[in-house]
Parts: C-alpha cells; structure tokens; sequence
C-alpha cells in the first residue's frame, strides 16, 4: 500500500480499480473506489439481487496479541468479548470518558491471547495508540495495515460465489459473525450491507489474484465490482451508522441507538460511567430514521423541523435506489417527543421535505 502525494493512501487493488475506470475520491485517508462506470444503482442492485464485490482495504487491521490480550480488550471496548468464544467477531465501540464514540469497530476473538481489531480507516491511529497506551506489560498492538486486503463479497448470491473456490467450499455455511481461516485468508460472514456476506482478509500480496478470480465469477452470476457509494446506500437503508456522521466523538452510544453494542453489566470499559448517568438520565438526543413521503433527497447536515420549530438534524441522507425515495437518519431533540410514525419535515436547501419517522431498517435484513 502506498500514498498519493504523501496524503493518501492506496490500496494494493488501486491498479484495478483504474484499469475498470472507476472514479476514486478520498477516503478517511486513502484514494478509494467511489463508483465504477455501469454506476451506483447497477451496483446496489446486484447486491440486493445478486452479489457485489468490495475493495475494502481502506479499513484498519490491528493484532492485539499476548498473555491475557482478550480480558485486556474487554476491558477497553463496550462489547462484552466474553459473551462469544474463539472463531467469532463481534461489533464493539471504542468510546472516550465523556462517552463519545472514538469509533466503531469489529473485533475477530482469535483466543485468549489474540484478538484481531478492524476499525475504521480514518480512526484506525487513534484506536491503536489507546490501546497502546492501556496495555499491559507482555500486550502488543500491531499494525497490520500494510500486510492485509479486505475484500468484501456480498449479496445473495455471495455464498454460491465462494462456494466456487475449493479452499473457501467448506466455509460458504458459516454462522453471522463466525469466522475461520482457509490459509492464508481469513474468511468472517459479516459486512455492511444488509444481505449475506463475508470478508475476506487476505495477504496483500494475494489480494490482486482474488479480486481479480471473484470479479469473473461474479459477472456470470449478475454481480460485478462495487464501490463505496452503493456501500453507503446498502448500509443507510439498513440504518446502519457510519462513523464522522452518525457516531463521533460528541455522539454517545445511549444517543446513536447502539447501546445493544454495549455490554452494560461489565465491570470496565472506557466511557462506562459517563453512560451509565446518561442511560439513567435519559439522553438529550436519539437517532432515528426518517423516509420522506415527498419527492427530495435529504443529505447530511440538514435542519429537522415540526410545526415550524428545529426538532434535530440528519446525520445521514440519500436516495434509496430499492424503495425509490429519500431515507435519512436524523439525531432528534428528546424534548420535542416525536415518536414513531410522527411526521416532520426537512430543510432541504430551502425547500420544506415531510418525512415519517420509522423504526429502521428500511428495508428487510437477510444477513442471517
């Protein structure tokens, strides 16, 4: 992986990416495919229809190995790691003492004595030097951003498509959120879309080969590449969050709706007793979704009205390619008691977009 003018970053794909004409843009970090050229939509779809393949190596990949490494990440992030045993991932928050989210996170239980940690590009440093600063003595945190790919497979049709390769056949039928490694490549039925999947963590080096076998037999089965766009439009419908927008550093768990991501009855965790008093208090604010009844598209950033008066703001926006409207997720003022079903309206550019209020997703997960 290599930098771009000394700014950005670049994936071991980043070759081909440009040979399929994609149009890149920066990515916490990284120069990233955004859209290739059959579009957004064409790639939405064959993931909801059929199968979608990533490039997802932007995201961060850190070994936390060493005598007790699990009970010490535990210790650290709001999930509770005992709650599931080696061969399993788990979806997990770094947070700050005020109980601001630092990131979100997917932590891969290796054994008690390793764990692997993926989070977001952007935060990637940070979360590393945290954890360097808490562990133990005989605890290492170690980059592995330099030695690993992410290749995200997912769709329908995802496990017909891996079953198509003999060293990945006996791992089509894993649980959601189990992992097991075929080689070299660490295979983990999770993603971020909404439909089955899996990631593949595979070794930079190998990485050209996979795409490049995925991509052809993803062609026969209606598939093809897909970029980060149609990502966030898969994951917006799902209401799933995205860090820098719906979760951040002045965003808590108990306000994003993540509090199931936390595992309450731990004795430690950083940010613990700042969400303790905020859950027992009741939070300021609350994340919710919204699905416009009328034509527009809200966008981020964008002012929530009822009755004339500010109610909140949305934190995420697009237009829903499989429901053909606008979708938003929105953090909503608790003291304007606006419920499911309530309609509001959103300032789009100066033009008033009533929206209902519903209980995300949008539309029906089939990650199971």
């Amino acid at each position: 992986m290599s930098a771009i003018g000394d700014e950005l970053r670049t994936s071991p794909l980043h070759d081909r990416h440009v040979a399929l004409g994609a149009t890149m843009g920066a990515f916490g970090g990284w120069s990233m495919p955004l859209s290739y050229p059959g579009g957004t939509v064409a790639e939405h779809t064959a993931v909801r229809e059929g199968v979608g393949v990533f490039d997802v190596s932007h995201l961060g990949k850190l070994a936390i190995t060493g005598p007790g490494a699990a009970e010490f990440v535990n210790r650290c992030l709001t999930a509770d790691l005992g709650r599931i045993s080696p061969g399993h991932a788990q979806y997990t928050l770094a947070c700050s003492d005020t109980g601001g989210i630092i990131d979100d996170l997917i932590v891969y239980l290796v054994g008690p004595d390793e764990v692997l940690a993926v989070p977001n590009a952007a935060n990637a440093a940070a979360v590393a030097d945290l954890l360097r600063a808490a562990a133990p003595a005989g605890v290492e945190v170690t980059d592995r951003h330099h030695e690993l790919a992410v290749i995200a497979v997912q769709g329908p049709r995802s496990g017909e498509l891996l079953g198509t390769f003999e060293e990945f056949a006996g791992l089509t039928e894993l649980d959601y959120m189990a992992f097991a490694d075929a080689g070299q490549v660490r295979v983990c039925r999770t993603g971020y879309t909404g439909e089955r999947g899996y990631e593949l963590l595979v070794p930079v080096a190998a990485a050209p080969g996979l795409w490049d076998a995925l991509l052809a037999g993803a062609d026969i089965r209606g598939g093809r590449a897909a970029g980060l766009a149609a990502r966030d439009t898969l994951r917006t419908e799902m209401g799933y969050p995205l860090h820098g927008q719906d979760l951040s550093a002045e965003i808590t768990p108990v306000q994003a709706a993540s509090g199931w991501a936390v595992g309450w009855d731990k004795p430690d965790f950083w940010g613990r007793a700042a969400l303790l008093a905020e859950r027992a208090a009741g939070p300021a604010r609350r994340l919710r979704a919204l699905r416009a009844v009328g034509r527009g598209v809200p966008r981020p950033g964008m002012e929530v009205l009822r009755a004339g008066e500010r109610v909140g703001v949305t934190t995420s926006g697009t237009f829903s390619p499989t429901l053909k409207t606008g979708i938003a997720l929105a953090l909503l003022d608790s003291a304007a008691g606006v419920s499911l079903e309530d309609t509001v309206t959103v300032d789009v550019r100066g033009r008033a977009l009533e929206c209902v209020v519903v209980k995300p997703p949008f539309v029906p997960s089939h990650v199971r």
